[in-house]
């Protein structure tokens, strides 16, 4: 274990970890299997005892978090274009372009910043607003929203665990995971209520109006 700290302290301190920092966020951006959060995170802990330096890490998480984006954003753009030219009008799947397309519009931005915390809904959120033609200058502008407040995040959790367990980081990092998986079940719980509440109106809507048709007339 000692010696696998050791690994980790090196690396960590090291300066070309600013750079590996960097391209992890931006990787995580258009491909999330890459462990950008928990990487964040471990820097968070180790920017306690004062290398790396905690406002670099959030800086340089948040510009690679922000560069990924786009290049989801970009690869929906390309795959949206090919998409809508091979769409039928009164199929399903013109249906339901249709409707992301009115959702984005009506809301995008706040569905981006938020999906920054749910694991791989950025990724599905950025390249369904790229297919949908949401207009950059204002996808740019909740992607540093979100990219920042995501940083910031991270960072500032890895570092509570930091100076709580300032002589064991192994520790450190795990309250800093725990506490973001915490956050993670939290926004999870709420939209499975919001969903089902959603559903349970539909559902009431549906009786109410089967109800109106069963009433005889007069």
């Amino acid at each position: 274990m000692d010696g696998i700290l050791g690994v980790v302290d090196t690396a960590v301190t090291s300066p070309w970890f600013y750079l590996v920092l960097f391209a992890v966020a931006a990787i995580d951006g258009f491909f999330p299997v890459v462990p950008s959060e928990s990487l964040v995170i471990t820097a968070g802990v180790y920017a306690a005892s004062g290398r790396p330096d905690l406002l670099a890490v959030v800086v340089l998480a948040a510009l690679g978090a922000f560069a990924g984006d786009h290049v989801s954003y970009l690869v929906g753009r390309r795959a949206g274009g090919r998409l809508v030219r091979g769409l039928r009008a009164g199929t399903r799947r013109h249906a339901a372009f249709g409707w992301a397309r009115r959702a984005m519009a009506e809301r995008g931005g706040l569905m981006l910043v938020v999906a920054r915390y749910v694991p791989g809904g950025r990724t599905a959120v950025t390249v369904t607003m790229g297919a949908v033609g949401y207009r950059l200058r204002w996808f740019s502008v909740f992607a540093a929203v979100a990219a920042v407040s995501w940083g910031l995040y991270g960072a500032l959790l890895g570092y509570v665990g930091g100076v709580a367990f300032e002589d064991d980081p192994l520790k450190g990092v795990v309250v800093g995971l725990g506490l973001a998986l915490s956050v993670t079940a939290v926004v999870e719980g709420a939209r499975f209520v919001g969903r089902r509440r959603r559903a349970g109106g539909v559902v009431a809507s549906r009786r109410d109006g089967d109800s109106v048709r069963a009433l005889p007339d007069g």
